[in-house]
């Protein structure tokens, strides 16, 4: 099951509180806490299309950028053993290991997309 929803190239995941009865979700992606609400899914879709249609609209009103920015740095927390494999395929193949993980995402993105 995938707890995810798109619109505009925007992201919205969503849960569900079975003690208030009610689907909820955020947009993901985004520097803002943008939240969506419905009791059905039909509610629940039209909530996030109506909030990123907003976000957008607030965010062009306001002069600032619409979507999160990304510095291209991120932590990777992975076994010793994993590591250490990594690390010896990529002195293997002549290449860093940051260039070995980024050619590996880069095919899983390209094989997936």
């Amino acid at each position: 099951m995938n707890n995810v929803m798109t619109y505009k190239d925007f992201i919205g995941t969503v849960g569900y509180s079975s003690e208030d009865h009610l689907f909820f979700g955020k947009i993901e992606g985004i520097d803002d806490l943008v939240t969506f609400e419905g009791e059905t899914v039909t509610e629940l879709e039209a909530a996030f299309r109506e909030m990123v249609d907003q976000h957008i609209a607030d965010c062009k009103a306001e002069g600032k950028p619409i979507e999160k920015s990304y510095k291209g740095v991120f932590n990777l927390r992975i076994s010793p053993g994993l590591h250490k494999k990594a690390a010896r395929m990529a002195m293997v193949r002549g290449i860093t290991l940051n260039q070995m993980i980024k050619q590996a995402l880069e095919k899983e993105l390209e094989n997936n997309s």
